[in-house]
């Protein structure tokens, strides 16, 4: 059924973001390179470079763990990233709400600048608008990014094979919790963090360590459960997850519960999930734990043939559930 208002939903990542952008946005503007719907566009250039583009909206803009400048760099480097692009040169938009506090906004601006120093990125170019009270939340930030791909480094989320193992290099829900746990006055025995972090640094070694990493996704808005029902679905295969398996807080998980939350579709913003031949995953997995990014790093599944475009969990009590895409908005404003 067509929707015929935009609804909140349709930004949380999930069905109904990919919806709109299949049913309403691809149609016009359908190119070879939009229709791989992959975190960044690559192209040939004078040699093969990424590009991408994003916007960001959180609710509040300071968050533990983090705040909307360095989840603004990081995202866009993290996109880069997920192409196996080594992330050079970034653009910093802001659309600010009349009334900002000036503090507030150098502060973003700060945190901004170490995000970017610590990814090596620059940013070379940006623009500044203002809006009336009420116009805007705050602060939006929009960026773009562009990134070199080395040599016979070939990484899509079309590119799961069945035989490859699933990893992940960490805890999942942490941002969408701490988030949470901010913006509701939440008081947690142990505080939340976000993870928010940047990830190049991460994939760049292990693509150092192989080059049989055939898929790389970040599992932000949505959670782990949508990025892995969006490499299901392009590379139509079908992907196994083990629940036991899969890393989580204890703190993260006991808000869930309280909370009636499924930890699957919890943002994230500082972890990939990436596909890759069986006979270097351990390998991978030893690269991912040396890297502070990844020291909880484990393999969570494996992709078959089975049934295409479909993720199955086996939960830790045996029986196993289907693994559907976020329908809905669980967290609005995130990210």
């Amino acid at each position: 059924m067509r929707e015929d208002r935009i609804l909140l939903a349709h930004g949380s990542g999930g069905r109904l973001s990919h919806k709109l952008i299949e049913e309403e946005i691809l149609p016009l503007f359908r190119n070879p390179l939009l229709e791989k719907m992959d975190d960044a566009a690559v192209f040939e250039l004078g040699g093969r470079l990424a590009f991408t583009t994003d916007s960001y909206v959180v609710t509040p803009i300071f968050f533990p763990g983090g705040d909307i400048g360095k989840l603004a760099i990081c995202g866009t480097v993290n996109d880069l990233a997920m192409v196996g692009a080594q992330p050079l040169y970034l653009s910093l938009s802001f659309i600010i709400e009349e009334g900002l506090p000036m503090e507030e906004f150098e502060r973003v601006l700060r945190s901004s600048k170490a995000a970017a120093a610590e990814a090596g990125v620059q940013i070379v170019t940006g623009d500044v608008k203002v809006v009336a009270s009420g116009g805007a939340d705050k602060l939006f930030v929009n960026t773009a990014g562009i990134g070199v791909i080395p040599d016979g480094v070939e990484i899509s989320g079309s590119g799961a094979r069945p035989g490859d193992l699933v990893l992940i290099n960490g805890t999942i829900g942490d941002h969408g919790i701490a988030v949470l746990s901010k913006r509701e006055g939440l008081d947690f025995s142990i505080e939340v963090e976000s993870d928010c972090a940047p990830l190049n640094h991460l994939v760049f070694e292990m693509l150092k360590a192989s080059r049989k990493v055939h898929c790389l996704r970040d599992p932000t808005r949505g959670g782990l459960a949508t990025a892995l029902n969006e490499i299901a679905r392009r590379s139509g295969v079908e992907i196994r997850i083990f629940e036991e398996k899969i890393p989580i807080r204890e703190e993260v998980l006991a808000a869930c519960e309280m909370l009636g939350f499924d930890p699957l579709y919890v943002a994230n913003e500082g972890k990939l999930v990436a596909v890759v031949a069986p006979e270097d995953a351990e390998l991978l997995l030893e690269v991912m734990r040396r890297n502070p990014y990844g020291r909880e790093a484990a393999i969570i599944g494996e992709v078959r043939e089975g049934h295409p475009g479909r993720v199955v969990m086996k939960t830790r009590f045996g029986p196993s559930r289907i693994i559907e895409m976020l329908w809905g908005d669980l967290l609005p404003r995130i990210c």
